[in-house]
């Protein structure tokens, strides 16, 4: 199986950036699809931006033109670059894994634990 630990997270302000990372063990990601999803209290855990191993990725409305994912398979890990952050970004922020990847997060097998991103106004 896949282990997933995310890092980066941290207390910002409005228009900052942060580089979030998730770094996988057990295995390697490289036949893998990544997602990034976000959970901020009171809310229902939402897709932010999702990575399938043939290429082909999904961003979210709200993160479209500010966020950007990659991945480097010889480090085993997928980054989140997270520019002009707002506010409304705040949330719990987790990776996950599947090998049938989509903005449904019941399509993913690995969870990491999240890490925890505010922004402040």
């Amino acid at each position: 199986q896949v282990q997933l630990v995310e890092s980066g997270g941290g207390l910002v302000q409005a228009g900052d950036s942060l580089r979030l990372s998730c770094s996988a063990s057990g295995r390697t990601f490289s036949n893998y699809g990544v997602g990034w999803f976000r959970q901020a209290p009171g809310k229902e855990r939402e897709p932010v931006v999702v990575i399938r191993s043939g290429g082909s990725t999904y961003y979210a409305d709200s993160v479209k033109g500010r966020f950007t994912i990659s991945r480097e398979n010889a480090k085993n890990t997928v980054y989140l670059q997270m520019n002009s952050l707002k506010p409304e970004d705040t949330a719990v922020y987790y990776c996950a894994a599947g090998l049938w990847a989509g903005v449904d997060a019941s399509t993913y097998d690995y969870w990491g634990q999240g890490t925890q991103v505010t922004v402040s106004s």
